[in-house]
């Protein structure tokens, strides 16, 4: 018999992180919420790490999630933007993980496959999909927010499989599956 959970999925980003929450009773998803960070109007890189985390540690001491799904970076030409995205997507790991919450990380395409059947689909398309499958009465401006509340539906759709993504319980469970990036 499956319990009642709550998931929470990200998308992180330094100028706008995405988040979305789904309640799970049985095999039934329920919405609970979709929003976003804006972090556009801050230049200080660090600063909005901060509130990355300040907004994650939020959403949990919230909503109580029982997992955290997040959207793994893609990979792009652009060095920096791929080493802030890291840093905001590790920021919000550590929030989820210092209250010892299970994170599962899904590359995009994943993402996208699991909403649409499509790996290749586009934002406006997951975000469709979404609304349909959640009865959403609107859908928002930015589709940073669908993004995150996506990550939370692909794993409610891959729960239970073998081979979901990368899956942390706490730092000890995320050391031991990544000796080799850590510095001894």
């Amino acid at each position: 018999m499956n319990k009642e959970k709550i998931i929470l999925g990200i998308d992180p980003g330094t100028t706008i992180m995405g988040f979305g929450l789904i309640r799970v009773e049985g095999k039934t998803m329920i919405f609970l919420q979709l929003n976003e960070l804006d972090l556009k109007k801050y230049s200080d890189h660090y600063l909005k790490l901060k509130l990355i985390f300040e907004r994650t540690i939020e959403l949990i001491d919230t909503y109580h999630p029982d997992e955290i799904a997040i959207e793994a970076p893609f990979f792009g030409k652009n060095v920096q933007s791929m080493l802030k995205l890291g840093r905001a997507q590790g920021v919000a790991m550590a929030a989820g993980l210092s209250r010892e919450i299970p994170i599962t990380e899904y590359s995009p395409k994943k993402i996208k496959m699991a909403i649409t059947g499509n790996g290749n689909a586009s934002k406006e398309q997951v975000a469709k999909m979404l609304q349909n499958l959640l009865n959403l009465k609107k859908l928002p401006k930015n589709l940073d927010a669908t993004d995150g509340l996506a990550a939370a539906v692909c794993h409610f759709y891959n729960e239970g499989r073998i081979e979901v993504g990368k899956s942390y319980s706490g730092w000890a469970s995320f050391v031991k599956k990544n000796e080799n990036r850590v510095k001894k």
